[in-house]
């Protein structure tokens, strides 16, 4: 169970699944994580449950936990069972800023106890990554509407889109009308090469360019014919494969580290190169360069690997060796930057842009929670959705409601490190 860090009860629900208790199974699972279905299609499996399973110290194939997890969590959203029911309402009501996992499984866990909760949301959708961040050959973006349908099913919760904090709707504002405020909004854009050349034509951001493909559809993104992805994180499997099925006849994925360091799954690199993508490994962008303002090249160094960084993988390092690839499209996928703007601007206390909160999920600012990928810099959907049960579980004790639907957290590392 530890192996996921919402703590499900895998070898319970895969027994109620063999005894043909499939509604039973979807509840220990959603019980869990209330996006279980779409983290068993997003999840990096062989690095959490699949990766534990003790087949594999028997050189046997693990257990395919994540397909069973969507089998029955699939049918519960498919067929709407009502596996939960909220408490009558106890007149205390939270406003939540955020409509993606963290917010969602927030809003879900406070709802159950009776809360009447708010979401803002900035987009016209909620699920947030999964809605418009994750590529469609992992979940498409009509599951995203279901799965927020159903979380939502449970009622007691109203979601306000076209909502952005510090523009819609202020931080002052919600803590006025409202008895605590969760923040759930994520990270923005890609982080910035920070190299010559970045502004060119052809330069775009990974995050931009999947969530265009999610909201406008194949047919209204222009790709490349060659194309250079900078990374090797999902993200970055996500934009090079859907370049590839966008029609460039070149993607080449530039990392600066080797096999043994990269930050994607081995089945993401699989499809990868199915898909026909090249890999140089070792590299890392030096200069775009470009004609009457296009990309034309991608310069690269050759990076050779020093001691251990703050990571545990070791610290690639410049050479003097350069080479460059041909290159019209050069896709940036290295990691996100925080919204360091809008902390500050509300007095939010942060460590480079990363907020930072107390072992219950409080901010500095009084009534204020947070949580998820805004407190931890960015990590997996499931990770998020622990975020906002532990949020969840913060709030409850500060209004002083009885806690019994939030299962404590084996995992604090959403707990900024700066407490």
């Amino acid at each position: 169970m530890k192996s996921c860090p919402t703590s499900i009860n895998i070898p319970k629900f895969i027994k109620q699944i063999s005894t043909e208790n499939i509604k039973g199974s979807a509840k220990t699972i959603l019980s869990s994580n209330i996006f279980g279905a779409g983290c068993g299609k997003v999840c990096p499996v062989e690095k959490l449950c699949e990766g534990a399973c003790v087949y594999n110290f028997l050189e046997e194939p693990p257990i395919p936990i994540a397909k069973l997890q969507r089998y029955s969590t699939e049918k519960a959203i498919e067929d709407k069972w009502k596996l939960f029911e909220r408490k009558q309402s106890n007149g205390k009501k939270v406003a939540i800023v955020g409509a993606g996992p963290a917010g969602l499984s927030c809003a879900h866990s406070l709802s159950r106890e009776g809360v009447d909760v708010t979401i803002y949301e900035k987009e016209n959708k909620g699920g947030g990554l999964m809605t418009f961040g994750i590529a469609a050959y992992k979940v498409t973006p009509e599951f995203c509407e279901d799965e927020v349908e159903y979380i939502l099913s449970i009622g007691g919760i109203e979601v306000k889109y076209n909502q952005e904090l510090g523009k819609d709707v202020t931080l002052e504002e919600l803590t006025q009308q409202y008895d605590a405020v969760y923040l759930g909004i994520g990270v923005g854009l890609t982080r910035n090469l920070g190299i010559k050349g970045e502004e060119l034509e052809g330069v775009v951001d990974a995050i931009d360019f999947i969530y265009n493909l999610r909201d406008k559809g194949y047919s209204y993104v222009p790709v490349g014919d060659k194309v250079a992805v900078i990374g090797l994180g999902m993200t970055a499997i996500d934009a090079a494969t859907q370049a590839k099925r966008l029609g460039a006849s070149e993607v080449t994925i530039v990392y600066r580290r080797t096999h043994a360091e990269m930050p994607c799954t081995q089945h993401e690199m699989d499809i990868a190169l199915l898909d026909g993508c090249k890999i140089k490994w070792l590299s890392a962008p030096k200069k775009i360069h470009g004609h009457k303002g296009k990309v034309t090249s991608l310069e690269c160094s050759v990076m050779e690997l020093g001691e251990p960084d703050a990571s545990g993988r070791r610290s690639p390092v410049e050479t003097k060796e350069t080479f460059t690839l041909d290159v019209d499209m050069v896709i940036k996928a290295t990691g996100q930057t925080p919204f360091t703007k809008l902390v500050e601007e509300n007095e939010l206390e942060n460590k480079s842009g990363k907020l930072v909160i107390t072992q219950d999920g409080r901010t500095n600012v009084a009534k204020v929670f947070a949580g998820g990928d805004a407190v931890n810099g960015g990590k997996e959907v499931v990770d998020a959705v622990q975020a906002g049960k532990d949020g969840a579980k913060g709030i409850l004790e500060f209004l002083g409601v009885v806690d019994v639907a939030v299962e404590p957290a084996y995992n604090k590392s959403v707990v900024s490190d700066a407490t």
